[in-house]
This record gives structure tokens, sequence and C-alpha cells, in this order.
């Protein structure tokens, strides 16, 4: 099962997946000691400015949202965080429903 579905990601997401699969392993370096450490000390400062948050949420709701995410390929809180994001910087657009 592929980590994605093609039909669910944009031109630019397209075009990172076929430039990865260009990409030669043999030929990446490992980053140093002091780089990984400067890495570490990123990411530390990143999720620092997170925050937790906790909800109830129906089981059936909370089993479709885990199916969609590994639909997805993606952790089903990954997917809450990405859906709410959208919601907020307004880039979650309700479809219209077609008339019948």
């Amino acid at each position: 099962m592929a980590r994605y579905d093609p039909k669910y990601i944009d031109s630019e997401e397209k075009a990172l997946v076929r430039d990865i699969k260009r990409i030669d392993p043999s030929k990446l370096r490992l980053p140093t000691k002091k780089e990984q450490a400067l890495f570490r000390k990123s990411a530390k400062q990143y999720l620092r400015n997170e925050a937790k948050m906790n909800i109830r949420i129906d089981s059936l709701e909370l089993n479709k949202i885990k199916n969609r995410a590994a639909q997805e390929g993606l952790k089903y809180q990954s997917l809450v965080k990405s859906v709410l994001h959208k919601y907020i910087t307004g880039q979650l657009v309700e479809k219209k429903q077609k008339a019948g």
C-alpha cells in the first residue's frame, strides 16, 4: 500500500515526490555531530511552542478519522491537526453539493 494516494496530492506535492525519487542516497552525507546538536536544539525550540489539547469525541467518529488518516498515510493526530490548521487559516473549503 502506498503511503499516499496520488489523487489527493496537489502539483507541488507531486513535484516533491518526483524530486525525492531522483535523489541518489549514496551521494548524501550524514550531518556532523555539531549539525546534529543544532538540529536537536532547533527541534526542541519548535516543540516548545506547541500546546497539548484533549477533546472528547464519539468513538465512531474517531474510527472514521483513524481510517481516513491511514488512507492518507498519516497518524490520526497529524490529520486532525492539519484539518484544524487549514480551518483556522481559511484553507479548508466546503465542497458544494450537486443539486439532484
